[in-house]
């Protein structure tokens, strides 16, 4: 690394993230190393050579537009040497007859995801983008954009993109369709819970495209609506608010959103849903609460390795990682963590500007939210969040189980993916039970046949196999949760639960009979089997499984279970430095199970 990139890095981590000047200089250091790669062709950006379920045309195109995510905000009220490369790449990229036109969508494009952001940018910016083409180049990004209007959409968060789109058109007085429009809120209407929360299509997902896709766009139609369409805007700010209640317990107090979900690359958008309240002037929690929320979340972000060697950002969590990524993240498309500079759009004298950040509001340390599908849980100082999802589950995405059906998730360890379910090193299975007929190739909880998520407990009934049937109660208490599982299997099994994985480096292991411990200098992991389990062990996973560390390792307890009935019992603690762990009593037999710690008093009543 040459000097001056060091200089930039440190630029970069050591930006106080306070004042919109500090926003504005993150954004223009994170946009900076980009700005080489414009020259090399009219409207696309070539950042790698990873491959995507989409083309390399569409990846280099993706690269191009989602860093006007950034770039539109920035724009309102100042100019940027960019702009012009972008209104030439607009005007090629949108000319049928240009060697560089973007060319013809199709159903379910990607393209049609990339043209939010440009809408967005036109609506942002009508003087300095549209009112500066001629009259053919405005029809030619008016037809290219209204391409959309034809095609079939996948019925998630999608259907938004395409209220863009007629929406920048409209503002920019093209023709549009209102029909279209009014159909696809429609669609995203039925999505709708309670208490604020959506579902990403389908009841099983609900994840950050609530906040920074579903309620994102809402704010955006808020701000441009508000006069022509008061009833459905006046709707989405009461339901904007009630989500903000119960979407904070999403972050702890250092600032870290809760690592879970798909699309974790996208990084530092997971707070793009408080900018776009700022954006709106909705007030959902007090401006000095949003304003912590938001600058703990980007200095949580900039302390980590997010970008390449060259700066820019990469594909990866808290490292450079494709081991976790979905196929459609191309080299481009972390960029979409722009979306949380919509923050630049709002001039320096509102009072989110004005107000002083206040630290992490949480009113239960312990709260069930089953319109959210999770149970959340903080330490005392709230610098340690975990949640515990049920009846979660996404189709037809790389590592669903990991990113949505472990039994819990933590900002201080994050969570592993596997390399491959051949071995239980490769397969990282932390906060699972991963299960194997062999030895060899093992399975863990994906989509619950049943669940419920209660006041004081989660309780899941799977099926790993068809001949093995378990239902899982996980019961959180003070620094540890107990999780007991009831098998019934027709088949030999080799069950390993494991617990929170901890980076590789000096550390102290522990193991005696059924109980395995890791100290850190981040903490300390412990897995204890309490019941039915017969020995423990501590296993270096496979490099790049984890979303936090290059390398891990994983505690686990284990046990053979024979044709039959079994209980498992055990008791799982993920602590901070310095904090201690006072187990719980268990005791118990036959149909009733009794654990107690402190004054907390839970009953388990077992099953046939």
């Amino acid at each position: 690394m040459d000097k001056k990139q060091d200089e930039w890095r440190r630029e970069i981590k050591n930006n106080p993230c306070v004042s919109k000047s500090d926003i504005e200089k993150l954004f223009l250091d994170l946009l900076s190393p980009l700005e080489p790669f414009y020259a090399e062709r009219p409207g696309r950006l070539k950042l790698g050579t990873h491959g995507t379920v989409y083309t390399e045309e569409r990846r280099q195109i993706e690269a191009y537009l989602r860093p006007l995510w950034g770039l539109g905000p920035y724009l309102t009220e100042k100019d940027h040497v960019l702009l012009g490369s972008y209104l030439d790449g607009i005007k090629k990229g949108t000319d049928p007859n240009s060697t560089d036109y973007w060319g013809r969508i199709s159903d379910s494009d990607q393209l049609i995801v990339e043209m939010a952001s440009l809408s967005t940018a036109l609506l942002l910016n009508k003087e300095k983008l549209w009112d500066s083409l001629n009259e053919q180049e405005q029809k030619h990004l008016h037809q290219w954009l209204l391409q959309a209007n034809d095609r079939q959409l996948p019925r998630n968060n999608w259907h938004f993109f395409r209220v863009l789109v007629n929406l920048a058109m409209k503002n920019c007085g093209m023709d549009y369709s209102q029909q279209i429009m009014e159909s696809d809120l429609e669609t995203i209407e039925s999505f709708y819970q309670e208490n604020g929360w959506y579902f990403d299509g389908k009841e099983t997902q609900v994840d950050y495209y609530v906040s920074f896709a579903i309620h994102y766009y809402s704010l955006i139609y808020c701000r441009y609506m508000e006069k022509e369409d008061p009833v459905r805007v006046e709707k989405m700010k009461r339901r904007a608010c009630l989500f903000a209640q119960s979407f904070k317990y999403w972050f702890d107090a250092k600032g870290r959103g809760l690592p879970f979900g798909r699309s974790l690359t996208y990084r530092f958008s997971q707070i793009a849903f408080f900018s776009a309240l700022v954006f709106a002037d909705v007030e959902a929690l007090p401006w000095g609460e949003i304003k912590g929320l938001i600058n703990r979340h980007l200095r949580h972000w900039i302390s980590q390795e997010i970008t390449t060697t060259d700066g820019l950002l990469s594909v990866g969590y808290h490292y450079q990682n494709l081991v976790f990524a979905e196929g459609y993240n191309g080299p481009g498309s972390p960029y979409w963590s722009f979306k949380s500079f919509l923050l630049l759009a709002v001039p320096e004298s509102h009072p989110y500007w004005q107000a002083e950040a206040v630290g992490l509001n949480i009113e239960k340390w312990h709260r069930s939210v089953p319109e959210s599908r999770n149970y959340y849980q903080y330490n005392q100082n709230l610098q340690h969040l975990l949640a515990f999802p049920a009846g979660q589950y996404v189709d037809n995405q790389n590592h669903a189980s990991a990113k949505y059906s472990k039994f819990v998730y933590s900002t201080q360890f994050g969570f592993s993916v596997p390399k491959s379910n051949d071995s239980y090193k490769e397969g990282a299975y932390d906060n699972c039970l991963a299960l194997s007929e062999d030895g060899q190739g093992y399975r863990t909880k994906r989509l619950d046949k049943q669940f419920q998520l209660l006041e004081d407990r989660i309780i899941h009934w799977w099926q790993p196999w068809g001949n093995v049937w378990i239902k899982s109660t996980i019961l959180p208490f003070e620094q540890c949760h107990v999780r007991l599982h009831e098998v019934r299997n027709d088949c030999l099994l080799y069950a390993y639960e494991g617990g929170f994985s901890v980076p590789v480096g000096a550390m102290e292991e522990k193991i005696e009979q059924c109980l395995a411990s890791v100290t850190t200098s981040i903490g300390r992991t412990i897995v204890e089997g309490v019941r039915g389990y017969t020995e423990a062990g501590i296993i270096r996973t496979e490099p790049n499984t984890s979303l936090y560390f290059p390398s891990a390792v994983l505690p686990y307890a284990s046990a053979v279970l024979e044709p039959g009935s079994h209980l498992l019992v055990a008791v799982i603690s993920g602590l901070l430095p310095g904090e201690k762990i006072d187990n719980p009593v268990i005791n118990g037999t036959g149909k009733e199970i009794t654990i107690v710690q402190h004054q907390q008093r839970k009953k388990v009543i077992l099953e046939g």
